[in-house]
């Protein structure tokens, strides 16, 4: 790995999709009021807000930022947005990566798309046991073979991202015994896990043949860690759970916006893609999901085996040219003394053992996402 100049590195935009849970005020359990809190949002927001796989859920979009301070107001803004069309629809917007209490069977969206899939792939969309909420970050403008590239770096560091903000311990009324389940649940897709290393025209030709031969119904359902976008040209990165917090939300953006920074100049200077092993990727990314912080994780640089912690650690020092040179290492360095490891999963079973109520866990949450 050689060292960074600043001078080198391209300032990349970003953005940020959170999908919310809808809850009824008074049981605490999801309802499916998403055409009520879209129709009154959308005066306001207009194409920042969209319609989710299930009628309990809407998906918020900032518009593509170069600042740190740009992206955070755009999400506070379409957050309180959210809040007030919920609060006018007689619900509450939620942010946590599963929902704490729900009833099945989940309400489909109406439309082809949505309705095919869930006949299509039952054991993702229906024998579930939750919605699932995440918070995907977008990078770039990047060309479909550049962000590609860009992935194959990322990989072994997403398994960090993904520690520091997990937050779905419980779903449909149980402890999961892990501080995700949403990722667990995740893997019922046909194509999920990390992205492939492949040539740079490879994903064209994937894609295509995943679409033929039946095994997906369109290239929207390719769920990588990290993919190129299907409707704008950025680099998605999936492994995200919704953060009640909304400053959780803005850290992951920060830091992976500026790890993808250094990245991308070590694939445009032609530095190979660390060698990594598809199972311990796979491993790491599950002792992210079961321990968060807690679990082990090895640097791609050093080989060291580490808890993912000390990986936040690591990660930051190899985003830090890019951090600098955004004059966003002291934001990070703030933000992380804040949440002093407490992710989201910590948080939500510290306010369950107060009296063993996950009415309580789903009020903290509305009010954390309230508090935008």
């Amino acid at each position: 790995m050689t060292p960074k100049d600043s001078r080198h590195l391209e300032m990349l935009t970003f953005g940020v999709e959170e999908e919310f849970v809808l809850v009824d005020p008074v049981s605490r359990f999801t309802v499916p009021r998403a055409p009520e809190v879209h129709q009154f949002a959308a005066a306001r927001l207009g194409e920042q807000i969209a319609r989710e796989f299930y009628s309990t859920q809407i998906e918020l979009n900032t518009r593509p930022a170069k600042r740190a301070e740009d992206l955070r107001k755009d999400l506070v803004d379409c957050r309180r947005a959210l809040t007030a069309a919920a609060a006018h629809s007689g619900c509450m917007l939620v942010a946590s990566g599963t929902a704490v209490l729900t009833t099945k069977p989940f309400p489909i969206t109406e439309g082809g798309r949505y309705e095919e899939i869930a006949e299509r792939y039952p054991e993702a969309t229906t024998d579930i046991e939750s919605e699932a909420s995440g918070c995907h970050v977008h990078v770039g403008e990047l060309e479909c073979d550049e962000a590609m590239a860009l992935a194959g770096h990322l990989r072994p560091w997403l398994p960090v991202l993904q520690a520091l903000v997990v937050n779905s311990p419980y779903a449909a009324g149980a402890f999961r015994r892990v501080a995700s389940w949403r990722h667990h649940q995740q893997q019922a897709w046909p194509i999920t896990g990390p992205t492939p290393v492949m040539p740079d025209t490879g994903y064209q030709a994937l894609a295509e043949e995943l679409v033929d031969s039946g095994l997906l119904i369109d290239r929207k359902m390719i769920y990588w860690y990290a993919r190129p976008s299907e409707h704008q040209p950025t680099l998605e990165i999936r492994v995200a759970d919704v953060n009640a917090d909304v400053d959780m939300a803005l850290l992951v953006a920060v830091l992976t916006r500026a790890l993808a920074m250094v990245l991308l100049a070590d694939a445009r200077a032609g530095v190979p893609v660390p060698r990594t092993n598809e199972l311990q990727i796979r491993g790491h990314h599950r002792e992210a999901a079961a321990l968060g912080l807690g679990g082990a994780w090895t640097d791609p640089l050093s080989g060291r085996s580490m808890t993912l912690s000390a990986g936040v650690e690591a990660l930051v020092e190899q985003a830090r040219p890019a951090l600098e040179m955004l004059d966003e290492l002291w934001l990070v360095e703030r933000l992380l003394r804040r949440a002093s490891g407490e992710t989201g999963a910590r948080r939500q079973r510290a306010v369950y053992r107060r009296r063993g109520r996950l009415e309580d866990v789903v009020d903290d949450l509305a009010a954390q996402t309230m508090r935008s």
